[in-house]
């Protein structure tokens, strides 16, 4: 009855099968292992941000280039504030508004993008307060350059003169005459009156969409295996049903046959 299982038709069925299930399985290891990596960076980014909040300040120089153990540090960095923009459409505590980023030229003649503090309402730059003068101090999170187009941040172009989607020294770097960090600064403390910009958690890590999208790929290999067993299944299941008819004689010899099991067929004709 089972011999169909060696004709070369189910020889690539069952050759599918075989490496179909031990792929799947693989494949959805792998994006649990992807979600279990992003959960454990979160906890560690958790970690350092509650020690880095206790530990002193260092200097911007020796954490760079941001990274994910070094994102949400805090830093010091001196010089003098520079150009001063906006960047509207930013969210804070639900409501819609605007950072006040100036740019702090520092001794080397770079320049360190440093978001003063948060005002709501659309961008004016007549309500936004003016950078101190002469040679400051700034103390505040380390971050990464923002990336056009990602969470929170704004893709649009043809912004008005003094705002900036992004910050990002791609960005900035077309809008002044010096090098820029490929890093900013949110102050810990906001200045004059403004709303303090909490740090951001590095990319990739924690529970956000991306770590959704790898535990429901993890969801979809693991039943793509269990697919692939119950049509495994579901065609043997039917092979033999068909034979079985063919032995009642339920089935013509012609359609027998044509279903590639000729040597069956021939044996229960004989029968």
């Amino acid at each position: 009855m089972y011999r169909f299982l060696l004709t070369p038709r189910w020889w690539g069925i069952n050759v599918f099968v075989l490496l179909a299930i031990p792929f799947c399985i693989f494949m959805g290891s792998w994006q649990l292992s992807r979600f279990e990596d992003r959960m454990q960076d979160g906890r560690t980014v958790s970690a350092e941000a509650a020690s880095g909040r206790q530990e002193a300040a260092r200097p911007l120089a020796g954490l760079l280039p941001v990274d994910k153990a070094t994102s949400g540090r805090l830093v010091t960095a001196t010089g003098r504030y520079d150009r001063q923009l906006l960047v509207p459409d930013r969210e804070l505590d639900g409501k819609n508004g605007y950072y006040v980023l100036t740019l702090l030229r520092t001794d080397d003649g770079k320049a360190l993008p440093v978001v003063r503090g948060w005002l709501p309402g659309d961008a004016d730059a007549a309500k936004a307060p003016a950078a101190p003068g002469g040679e400051v101090t700034v103390t505040g999170a380390l971050q990464a350059s923002e990336t056009p187009g990602s969470d929170g941040v704004s893709a649009q172009g043809g912004l008005p003169a003094g705002q900036t989607a992004a910050i990002s020294a791609a960005s900035l770097v077309n809008l002044v005459p010096y090098g820029v960090y490929d890093a900013w600064v949110t102050l810990a403390a906001a200045d004059s009156g403004m709303t303090a910009v909490p740090a951001a958690a590095p990319p990739d890590t924690g529970l956000d969409l991306k770590a959704f999208q790898n535990l429901g790929y993890t969801g979809e290999w693991f039943v793509f295996a269990g697919f692939v067993v119950f049509m495994w299944f579901r065609l043997l299941r039917r092979e033999i049903e068909f034979l079985r008819d063919a032995e009642l004689g339920l089935v013509p010899e012609k359609s027998a046959s044509a279903s590639g099991e000729e040597p069956v067929a021939v044996d229960v004709g004989n029968k």
